[in-house]
């Protein structure tokens, strides 16, 4: 199993070197990615937790990590895809991938937040549909070499694009979220499944389904990579309000953690991302270290 860790960019630290300063970190204490999250406006739980502080663009921040590490994989958990442009952002992804040597991983999704739809006047009840199309013009991209795209959102053929991004056949888009539609889109169009605050039974079904669905549309389901998103108490109790939904584990004992684990490992997980919810930049480094030491050596 592969293991990968958070960068708070959504936590409201002041200082963003602190954020970035977790990069260069996780690679030496052998993690295997790093992960940001995506949302543009404090407003929700997001705002009850940081108010006007900051909340880091993924993207930015993951530049920046790029050029401060050398073998890390680095992701979003997740880009909520309606909110981007497609072309822009197949465009800045193709970039990072080509500046990182090819350690890219687009984590998406379709959104929750009402008020974020709201303010970008983004119908909330397209977004499924936003979703799908902007896979499929990030796709055509990154591998067409005339790419050409019609419907009513976006229509261009004729011209050219670079560059592409240095994975192939492009970056992996490993799909957010365990509804119906988050897991058809996992098996249909998908590099994999990226889900967060499911039990290790309730992943192990929805696994199923993935491969089932992807087997009945023609592809390779053992292709598909299974992720799961893990969140994890910094300070043994859930950091914030929306934590204490989630599946979630004691930061403050190794034996559970690996426990948690190796269920979600039964349960079909090859890369688990542990989610480390908080602003308090020692408490995180401490437990870094203590998962370098303790936990990752019982999955290599």
């Amino acid at each position: 199993m592969q293991i990968g860790v958070t960068v708070p960019n959504n936590w409201g630290i002041e200082d963003p070197k602190e954020v970035l300063a977790i990069g260069s970190l996780a690679e030496d204490l052998g993690f295997d990615s790093l992960w940001v999250m995506d949302h543009l406006f404090n407003t929700g739980y997001i705002r009850e937790r940081l108010e006007d502080r900051p909340y880091y663009h993924p993207m930015s921040t993951l530049s920046y990590l790029a050029a401060t590490t050398s073998r890390i994989m680095l992701g979003t958990s997740v880009l909520v895809l309606p909110y981007h442009n497609p072309v822009e952002l197949a465009k800045y992804a193709a970039t990072l991938d080509q500046i990182s040597g090819g350690r890219v991983i687009l984590g998406v999704g379709v959104g929750a937040m009402t008020e974020e739809f709201q303010a970008l006047g983004i119908p909330m009840r397209q977004r499924g549909s936003l979703t799908d199309e902007c896979i499929a013009v990030m796709k055509e991209l990154w591998t067409s070499a005339n790419p050409s795209y019609h419907s009513d959102r976006w229509n261009f053929d004729n011209l050219l694009f670079s560059p592409k991004p240095l994975q192939k056949p492009h970056i992996p888009l490993w799909i957010g979220g365990s509804s119906p539609g988050a897991l058809r889109r996992a098996a249909t169009s998908g590099d994999g499944w990226h889900p967060t605050g499911l039990s290790p039974e309730d992943y192990s079904l929805g696994r199923l389904d993935i491969s089932q669905q992807a087997t009945a549309a023609g592809r390779d389901a053992s292709a598909l990579t299974m992720s799961m998103r893990i969140e994890v108490e910094v300070h043994g109790g859930p950091s914030s309000s929306r934590a204490a939904s989630l599946a979630r584990v004691p930061g403050d004992d190794p034996g559970q953690i690996i426990a948690a684990l190796e269920a979600y490992q039964n349960a079909g997980v090859d890369h688990a991302v542990l989610a480390l919810n908080s602003g308090d930049i020692p408490s995180i480094k401490t437990l870094m270290e203590r998962i370098s030491q303790d936990v990752i050596p019982h999955f290599k």
